[in-house]
């Protein structure tokens, strides 16, 4: 449903596309690709950071694989395309499926109204799809189809040795995995330190602390 959705929104946005518009739509366009590295690195840093593996269902079903995942990182080669990307796909499809029905039922006035606000979204849902497919391919070192490593090479998704950094102990920065174009900039301000020194001033917890754990467990296994 996500990929036929991509497939129609595409096709739409291609048909109402106006040329005086490219410099408004491509920085929205840019906006939505920013927008979804920004989130996955927060909900990455989130995961690696905080919480822990007993929490009712959260633990179990979200925190735990990211547990698993810094004892073993190309663990995620070996999932299908279902399991890498079907969470992933499933919260864009509302988002999506919201963008089709503008532009099959608004006036042509009101379409362009909303163009430039509906590319920003169609680009955020694109990139946020493809995030834990993009991750994949940042661990996966042999049989990449030539397209993807360009594209990697060319930073335009993110680098495989790019994220080697995140995956230094103890895993405490460069956690945008979309295209990794935040994450010099966000070291540079200390964002993530400064986020982590509020979370704890406020609740008393200590960052990483269940992750250490598993850390410690991988080591002794």
């Amino acid at each position: 449903m996500c990929i036929t959705l991509m497939g129609v929104n595409f096709f739409l946005i291609i048909k109402n596309f106006k040329l005086e518009n490219t410099n408004t739509i491509a920085a929205a366009a840019f906006g939505g690709i920013i927008t979804a590295d920004f989130c996955s690195g927060f909900f990455h840093w989130a995961a690696d950071t905080w919480g822990s593996v007993d929490l009712p269902v959260l633990g179990k079903n979200f925190l735990r694989p990211f547990r698993q995942h810094h004892i073993d990182p190309t663990s995620i080669t070996r999932h299908d395309f279902i399991e890498t990307n079907g969470d992933n796909f499933m919260v864009t499809i509302p988002f999506l499926g919201r963008i089709v029905w503008d532009f099959i039922s608004l006036s042509e006035e009101e379409i362009q109204k909303k163009f430039t606000w509906n590319c920003y979204v169609f680009l955020l849902a694109i990139f946020i799809a493809m995030t834990n497919q993009i991750h994949k391919w940042s661990h996966t070192y042999f049989g990449l189809p030539g397209w993807v490593v360009l594209l990697q090479d060319c930073h335009i998704i993110l680098p495989r040795k790019h994220h080697r950094i995140h995956h230094v102990a103890p895993h405490e920065t460069y956690f945008c995995i979309t295209t990794g174009w935040l994450n010099w900039p966000l070291e540079k301000i200390h964002f993530w330190p400064i986020l982590e020194y509020l979370v704890e001033t406020v609740t008393g917890c200590k960052p990483r602390a269940d992750d250490m754990k598993w850390a410690q467990k991988g080591s002794i296994s």
